[in-house]
């Protein structure tokens, strides 16, 4: 009978040896099932109501004051950041180092979904849907712009106070460069390969755990079962829930609107579209509209087909820029960032006794409060896909390969505008993007202005972040209504409409109401409370493992 059920709620029996959790919940039991108009509706009871209610007001203050709205966001981020920014670096020292030790020790045999169970999707598959929904957006907008901007920076916010390789009348100091140059990559590959990867890796393993193999809701709630037993049914359940939604649709929403200012500057750049919060507003409905056709769609016909599409775009753009960049310099930066990397992780992981305040808060506070925020999206959506993986085999591949490549795109991407501006410091697009006016949204288009064919690259680079803008709401949508549909994966579609419809609303309220502060200030606020969540959501996996362990999984 509970394997009828649990099948019912689109959530797959486990196959072979687990440790079922014998619960008297049963998954939606909590849920109102109720119609509007034509349309079918299936909300927990009240995740849903509270979730949906908060977000409507948000977007009501935003848009009605957002005057006021502005000067709130413009004074949250720096107080949040520099009041937590150790909080958060140790945080994430501790997640990398759980992944890290789940890999060599014995539960990395556990198979997530039995003993018994079979991947779900190929590869290739796999790989694609996780790149699309983890990454994409944030690579396009800050692949050039991390590594150019810490490489030259006049504004004392250079990692771990790196020597300044241009000086003030914008003349090159040369034997600054080449260390200044490692610097930049290192700490733009900090950001953004192990600590982000641990992050979602913890969150996609715990959902997988405690939904595929002990057979309860795939929620975050479900996830502390082993800590809080039939009382994460309750309020405390409600309200790790509810945390989780606030984190994903702010996540998202700084992601969304980050794409819709990069879309719209490579419009202008190439078609002479102008920039302006008008357009993007435009761009994001558009682009909604959009997500809501692959809504539509389903799984596998709309998120995995644009996944895929998207990945085979940009392997296309990392390869042309790779040859007209030159092969040989390329994996040459790729080989010393590498080793870079590995010098200057411990010291950039460093919480204390640091001077460099301006890029350990004004970064890599904002970047772990993002990913933090991002992680129940990304977390159920690789879970959504990675049943029938072992620990380890889900562990390596979702945390050392997907680093290898952010570290590879990095490379690619910010050694060639690097190198743009050694070579031409005088008349670098780069530079006079990046350093000289500070227009984040155009160094992608600034890089491939000096690269041949540069209409035609940045015309693919426009579409990247659309389609990436596209999946990451199409994902996120499916993501927030299965936790405020009590956990069925099958629920209602006009519930994922009314979701990614918020998630654009979301976005357009943050860029009236301070545009990419108040993006920032947003997500760091929902992501300080969720860091708690998930360092005991640690203690809850290893409880869960070792229960697997026992059956011989």
């Amino acid at each position: 009978m509970a394997e009828e059920d649990d099948q019912n709620q689109g959530i797959p029996a486990p196959e072979g040896a687990s440790h079922i959790i014998d619960t008297e919940y049963e998954i939606g039991q909590d849920n109102i099932e109720t119609s509007f108009g034509p349309f079918g509706l299936d909300i927990h009871n009240p995740v849903f109501a509270i979730s949906a209610f908060s977000v409507v007001a948000f977007v009501a203050y935003a848009l009605v004051a957002p005057a006021q709205a502005a000067d709130f966001f413009g004074w949250l981020r720096p107080a949040l950041t520099s009041s937590f920014d150790w909080f958060f670096l140790m945080s994430a020292n501790i997640f990398v180092l759980f992944c890290l030790f789940l890999i060599v020790s014995p539960y990395g045999k556990v198979r997530l979904g039995g003993k018994d169970a079979t991947p779900d999707y190929s590869y290739l598959g796999w790989f694609a849907m996780l790149f699309a929904a983890g990454m994409g957006i944030g690579l396009m907008f800050f692949g050039v712009l991390e590594p150019a901007y810490y490489f030259g920076t006049p504004w004392g916010d250079a990692p771990l106070d790196v020597v300044r390789p241009i000086a003030e009348d914008g003349t090159l100091i040369v034997e600054n460069v080449e260390q200044a140059k490692r610097m930049a990559l290192a700490a733009t590959t900090y950001h953004w390969a192990l600590h982000p990867w641990a992050i979602y890796s913890i969150v996609a393993l715990a959902l997988a755990l405690f939904s595929y193999n002990k057979g309860l809701p795939l929620s975050i709630r479900s996830a502390f079962y082993p800590l809080l037993g039939e009382r994460v049914w309750g309020w405390w359940g409600h309200a790790i829930d509810i945390a989780a939604v606030f984190a994903t649709l702010f996540g998202l929403a700084t992601s969304l609107g980050l794409g819709a200012q990069q879309a719209n500057a490579g419009l202008e750049f190439v078609y002479g579209i102008p920039s302006s919060v008008t357009v993007q507003i435009i761009l994001i409905i558009g682009i909604t509209t959009l997500a809501l056709i692959s809504v539509l769609r389903g799984l596998d016909g709309g998120v995995k087909v644009l996944s895929e599409a998207n990945m085979v775009l940009a392997i296309l753009l990392l390869v042309f820029v790779m040859f007209a960049a030159g092969v040989v310099g390329v994996f040459s930066d790729f080989g010393n960032t590498l080793v870079a990397y590995v010098q200057e992780v411990v010291p950039l992981s460093m919480p204390f006794g640091r001077e460099d305040d301006g890029f350990r808060q004004g970064w890599t506070a904002f970047y772990w409060a993002w990913w933090i925020s991002w992680s129940p999206f990304v977390g159920m959506f690789i879970a959504r896909v990675s049943r029938g993986r072992s620990v380890r085999e889900f562990i390596i591949c979702v945390l050392i390969i997907p680093s290898l490549v952010c570290t590879f795109w990095m490379a690619v991407f910010g050694g060639t505008a690097i190198n743009d501006m050694i070579a031409n410091v005088d008349a670098s697009a780069v530079k006079a993007t990046v350093i000289d006016a500070y227009k984040p949204e155009l160094s992608l288009f600034a890089m491939l202005e000096s690269l041949p064919l540069a209409s035609i690259t940045s015309t693919i680079g426009v579409v990247l972040v659309i389609v990436f803008f596209v999946t990451s709401s199409d994902s996120g949508s499916l993501v927030i209504d299965t936790i405020t549909a009590g956990g069925k994966v099958d629920a209602p579609v006009p519930q994922r409409v009314f979701w990614c419809t918020f998630e654009g609303l979301v976005a357009i309220a943050l860029l009236l109401g301070g545009g990419l502060g108040a993006l920032q200030a947003m997500v760091i606020s929902t992501g300080l409370p969720f860091t708690f969540v998930l360092l005991i959501m640690c203690v809850a996996i290893i409880m869960g493992l070792r229960q697997e362990r026992r059956l011989g999984n």
